[in-house]
């Protein structure tokens, strides 16, 4: 029997990574075993949640045509019985194709090797959920006890990119799951990462999803929601001393239509409003707002 390897070379993809490991397995039977799909049962602790439901179906199509060519991985759970370790989307796929058989491969793990081997195989898939690859990487830190450097390692990415997914769940939790039905980028949702509180976190995210705003504009207004918070109170309430009631309330109201800051001064029979914005980006923003706007009424 060949020397066992381990999952952490850096560069592989999960097929190499899971055929070496292939190689080096003694089956029950000695190799690839045709298994009754209905005697293999889903990963309990399977990290992926969300399967989509038209690249099944494309897939099944596949396996009509062409039959499974890459085996499952599984491991024996009870007699009679096989728990899967990769490739729960090829099963699931083989069900809808009505398949009775499948290729696979019967590991020889421990509990926690199994589980630790399926969430490296679903990190290395390339539409796998930001946030699905975050909890992930959270839970190979808090069940393994593994450093962002060796979680790095073992899944072929910088230590960086393991560091930013993570960040995303210090999201709210409406946030994080606008990333979960792909409403929201990843990359939309770590510019909001500055902001602390989790109602307006929640509230600009509203906004880009109606607004269809791009990252740059995201990063100009958090920028400037930050900047506005951190505007000293005797600055703030200076103007307002001379400023009507009904002023201030325009003044508000505008601020929250735009979502940056705006001022408002009056002097006799005539005043100016000035709005603020702080890149190109965040100007055509504001434009494509006001175009908006003008239709509306």
């Amino acid at each position: 029997m060949a020397t066992k390897k381990g999952l952490g070379a850096k560069g592989l993809g999960i097929e190499a990574l899971i055929h070496n490991k292939m190689e080096d397995f003694e089956s029950d039977g000695g190799g690839v075993l045709e298994l009754d799909l209905n005697k293999i049962e889903p990963n309990r602790k399977q990290p992926r949640k969300h399967f989509d439901e038209t690249a099944l179906e494309e897939l099944a199509t596949s396996l009509k045509n062409y039959g499974m060519i890459q085996p499952v991985v599984v491991k024996k759970n009870k007699e009679g019985y096989y728990e899967l370790i990769a490739g729960e989307r090829r099963w699931r796929a083989a069900k809808i194709a009505g398949l009775t058989k499948i290729p696979a491969i019967i590991k020889k793990w421990e509990e926690g090797e199994a589980f630790e081997a399926a969430l490296v195989e679903n990190l290395q898939r390339e539409d796998l959920n930001p946030m699905e690859e975050a909890q992930s990487y959270q839970r190979l830190q808090e069940e393994f006890g593994l450093s962002q450097e060796q979680i790095a390692n073992k899944v072929g990415k910088s230590r960086p990119a393991v560091a930013n997914a993570l960040r995303l769940l210090q999201l709210d939790e409406r946030v994080r799951n606008f990333v979960v039905e792909n409403k929201l980028t990843a990359g939309h949702a770590r510019a909001l990462l500055p902001l602390t509180d989790g109602e307006a976190q929640f509230e600009l995210a509203e906004h880009i999803i109606e607004e269809g705003l791009n990252v740059r504009a995201v990063e100009a207004m958090v920028k400037t929601m930050l900047e506005t918070a951190e505007t000293p109170a005797a600055e703030e309430e200076a103007p307002k001393k001379t400023q009507s009631p009904v002023l201030r309330q325009i003044e508000d109201e505008l601020k929250g239509i735009f979502a940056t800051k705006v001022k408002v001064t009056q002097k006799k029979n005539k005043g100016k409003i000035e709005i603020e914005y702080y890149s190109d980006e965040d100007l055509d923003r504001l434009l494509v707002l006001m175009k908006k706007l003008e239709t509306e009424r």
